[in-house]
């Protein structure tokens, strides 16, 4: 596991940090006379200390472009001798963990002279331009991005093997996912950015919930009934105001839903002594069994056996997931991933023809290389309307500004919108069954069934929110009266409902 450094070694001359390291290493009883080989390497190492030094002093003299600059290559340098120390024989690889790990954790940081020198704010992060709406009027980012009510949260980002593998995780098998959830939050922030941020909870922490629990596709929908982008359970939405507003389950909402989220955190933040990994869990797992497991002392480590061994492997896999897709969402670089540039800037049309989402997203094609295509912006931005359902003429639709003219210009005239019509209308033949005529059944059966209706499922519904919406019923009648194996229900499917008197 990686060297943490206390406060008063962080504020020692460079040099002697350096030294600090290198001495510290070159005690180690286990470790014989270098080689020539492992010799070169530790003076790359020795560059890569006195990089950091050269790096703080350009910044001081406030030539912040050449400060990052040398920062940087001072880390590629350790990044390829840790590479070779691997393969050479008599090479201490701690040894450059301990540096690696201190210039990671200073790389995006803020090296102004009157500054924390341990700051872990991500530039790219804070970068907003001012003056103007939405997105762009945020202000820059501040402490908060990367606290966590006082503590950094790079020193709370335990690096150790569970956060190791969900960090492979993300960079291999779940790479698509994550790069998908970057975008479409990005397209978001501006909506779910400003509650985290009042609440002091860092924006990193809120990526890696959204980017876990449903890739930021704010109509997700669970097999247990969670539901939106920060997927909350009906019962835990409604005690944190997520209820329906006007038949709208405001858990697809997500500005509503981060401010949920920001509470809830804090809530259990304050339950747990402000230990995140604790309250992750919770958010999993459910706060109940999380304050049943941990009982009187909130300072015990997530991955203590007494706590972890009573967990299910679904939270044991949540909680380093979580912590190291926030992780990435502050050092992409540093682990070679680039995250694609997206103008998040909000914006929207006011419509000159009738159009559905669906329309909209044929007509927009891949515009701006979005080789995706548009429907899944459109959908988070606009969550209370059905893609397939027209919206009349005047109505307005929220799409990114960066779509305003490319909305002029190929969804008003011309052949695209002909072309998105014409596809929207197309008649699909209906097959009819066999008639419903059958043996008598039971009269209680044939009374039953005088006294039910029926309901088409829409996007958006869940069967827990059917029945919330009916309001004399049950889940468990339901999904009996409909034969649904797993409470799932598929858009467009008619269900069976109980009549209401």
């Amino acid at each position: 596991m990686p060297v943490r450094f206390s406060s008063l070694s962080l504020r020692l001359a460079p040099g002697a940090l350096a030294m600090l390291l290198l001495a510290g290493c070159a005690s180690n009883p286990t470790v014989g006379k270098p080689s020539a080989t492992v010799n070169a390497l530790y003076a790359q190492l020795d560059q890569a200390s006195q990089g950091y030094e050269t790096a703080l002093q350009q910044s001081r003299e406030g030539n912040q472009q050449a400060s990052q600059q040398t920062l940087a290559q001072s880390l590629d340098r350790l990044k390829e001798a840790a590479a070779h120390c691997g393969n050479t024989p008599g090479c201490d690889p701690q040894r450059f963990f301990s540096v690696f790990d201190r210039l990671l954790r200073l790389k995006d940081g803020d090296f102004g002279g009157d500054q924390d020198l341990d700051s872990d704010i991500d530039p790219a992060q804070a970068a907003l331009p001012t003056g103007k709406t939405g997105a762009a009027s945020l202000p820059a980012a501040q402490r908060s991005v990367t606290l966590l009510h006082g503590q950094k949260l790079s020193e709370l980002i335990a690096m150790n093997g569970p956060t190791k593998a969900a960090l492979e995780m993300w960079l291999t098998q779940w790479r698509p996912a994550l790069m998908d959830a970057y975008v479409n939050y990005q397209y978001m922030r501006y909506q779910m950015w400003p509650a985290y941020e009042k609440a002091d909870l860092p924006e990193a922490l809120l990526f890696g919930i959204m980017a876990k629990e449903s890739g930021g596709k704010v109509h997700a929908v669970s097999r247990s009934g969670a539901a939106g982008p920060l997927q909350f359970m009906y019962a835990t939405g409604a005690r944190f105001g997520l209820t329906s507003d006007s038949g709208f389950d405001m858990r697809y909402d997500p500005a509503a839903s981060a401010r949920a989220n920001a509470d809830y955190l804090n809530e259990q933040l304050n339950a747990f002594n402000n230990n995140l990994e604790l309250t992750i869990g919770a958010y999993n797992g459910g706060e109940g069994r999380m304050r049943r497991v941990v009982g009187d002392d909130t300072s015990v480590s997530f991955y203590d056996p007494r706590v972890y061994n009573q967990l299910s492997q679904e939270t044991r896999d949540y909680v380093p997931s979580v912590l190291a897709a926030a992780w990435l969402f502050l050092h992409p670089d540093s682990y070679n991933l680039k995250f694609p540039k997206v103008d998040g800037a909000p914006g929207g049309v006011t419509l000159k023809r009738s159009a559905s989402l669906d329309e909209l997203t044929v007509c927009l094609g891949s515009a701006n290389s979005m080789s995706d295509g548009w429907f899944r912006t459109l959908r988070n931005l606009n969550p209370r309307l059905d893609p397939q359902v027209q919206q009349p003429q005047g109505s307005r639709i929220a799409l990114p500004k960066t779509l305003e003219k490319v909305y002029a210009s190929r969804c008003v005239d011309g052949p695209w919108p002909i072309l998105a019509n014409d596809l929207h209308t197309a008649v699909v033949p209906v097959i009819s069954g066999p008639s419903p005529v059958s043996a008598p059944a039971s009269s209680a059966r044939n009374s039953a069934a005088s006294r039910t209706r029926t309901y088409k499922v829409r996007r958006g519904d869940t069967l827990q929110s059917v029945v919330h919406k009916l309001g004399c019923s049950d889940v468990q009648e339901v999904a009996q009266m409909n034969g649904l194996k797993h409470r799932q229900v598929k858009v467009g499917e008619v269900l069976k409902l109980p009549a209401c008197r």
